[in-house]
């Protein structure tokens, strides 16, 4: 045994160190275990770990199968697509016509240019429509597919509201200012008189609104309309009497004071001023 300087023994440093030494050996299997709990690997874990792998598996499988069912509807429809398109299965072999006034299908339908035979996917409805609607007397046309093998043409014909003379005959317009027709009018389409009655002339949608606001009473009396201007429009009655209405403004009051006022005697009513209509 040996001392140091003071004198003290030196064999008690040692007998410390292995004291410490083995408390620290007793203690580290508690770390261990405690280490292990932390790292995650035990029952539990492992059962997580198994649950989520078969979850992903079963999601990868679904996605597959959506996938799968997708494309062979794509096919499927893709196939019967092209079946209709190109297969005479469901071809034209009817064309229907629906008129609702003079025009008849050999007028039409030669115009409308449908093919028997021709598959009805491949019918251009639209391209066909149009082509009726070039007709001038033809104011709205619809061309429509009737499954398995029909096309039907549907025609609004135009109606006449006034006429007007020229050299060549008698024009027909309807409410727009369409003139779509020479030959005699119909009883109770009124004449028009204006300096140049034409869709885009402004006297003539000038007459035709006012003849548009009138009360039907008074609208069927009507033989009549003139325009020299757009402010000085007038009706005359198929008895003489004659209404001078002015500018198409305030319609609706002057529509209303008109019927009260041709109650009166005269000749001339003037309600181009509906605040103080007159009459002569």
């Amino acid at each position: 045994m040996t001392a140091d300087r003071r004198g003290r023994p030196r064999s008690g440093r040692p007998d410390a160190r292995r004291s410490r030494g083995d408390r620290t050996r007793r203690s580290s299997p508690r770390q261990a275990t405690s280490s292990g709990r932390r790292d995650g690997n035990g029952p539990e874990s492992e059962a997580k770990t198994a649950r989520g792998s078969e979850e992903r598996a079963r999601a990868r499988s679904l996605r597959r199968k959506v996938f799968l069912i997708a494309t062979a509807v794509v096919v499927v429809l893709g196939g019967l697509g092209a079946a209709l398109w190109f297969s005479p299965m469901m071809s034209v072999r009817q064309v229907e016509y629906v008129g609702d006034g003079f025009l008849t299908a050999e007028e039409v339908l030669p115009v409308a240019r449908i093919a028997d035979g021709t598959p009805l996917l491949r019918v251009d409805t639209a391209a066909a429509a149009k082509r009726v609607a070039g007709i001038p007397r033809v104011a709205e046309a619809r061309v429509q597919r009737e499954y398995p093998s029909t096309v039907r043409v549907t025609v609004r014909e135009r109606i006449p509201v006034v006429f007007f003379d020229s050299p060549d005959g008698t024009h027909l317009m309807d409410a727009t200012g369409v003139d779509y027709a020479v030959e005699p009018p119909p009883f109770g389409v009124v004449r028009l008189v204006t300096p140049t009655p034409t869709e885009a002339d402004h006297a003539t949608q000038a007459a035709l609104e006012v003849l548009g606001s009138l009360p039907e009473a008074v609208r069927v009396q009507v033989s009549e309309v003139a325009a020299p201007t757009i402010s000085s429009v007038s009706v005359t009655l198929v008895d003489g009497r004659v209404v001078v209405w002015g500018g198409v403004d305030d319609s609706e009051r002057k529509s209303a004071v008109v019927s009260a006022l041709l109650t009166q005697p005269g000749r001339i009513f003037d309600v181009s001023s509906p605040e103080l209509p007159t009459v002569k």
